[in-house]
């Protein structure tokens, strides 16, 4: 079982960064594909970014692309999501995930196996 701890949300203007993390418990970090999901008041969860066991390949929403820059240190254990020219539409609670999946970048929700419980990134106008 793999516990996921998200760090990193709160309120910023337009434009604005921030930088969340995600440590998952456990040794065999570097086993996990991982991923950004979000969910905005009223809508379902969507995909934001993800990155490889290895972190040699990435993939993003075409929502993030320029702007977030998913990471991971496995050395530190540790995911992140850096979020540049924040908008007020990526206000949102994030979830960080982690995927058994042996290769690739999954970018599905049903790819994932272990989810964290969120934290909230609210972006004003």
């Amino acid at each position: 079982q793999v516990q996921l701890v998200e760090s990193g949300g709160g309120l910023v203007q337009a434009g604005g960064s921030l930088r969340l993390s995600c440590a998952p418990s456990g040794r065999t970090f570097s086993s996990y594909a991982m991923g950004w999901f979000r969910q905005a008041p009223g809508k379902e969860r969507e995909f934001v970014a993800a990155v490889s066991k290895s972190g040699g390949s990435t993939y993003y929403a075409d929502s993030v692309k320029g702007r977030f820059t998913i990471s991971r240190d496995n050395a530190r254990n540790t995911v992140y999501l850096q979020m540049n020219s924040l908008k007020p539409e990526d206000t949102a609670v994030y979830y960080c995930a982690a995927s058994r999946l042996r290769f690739g970048v999954p970018r599905t929700q049903n790819e994932y196996d272990y989810w964290g419980q969120g934290t909230q990134v609210t972006v004003s106008s």
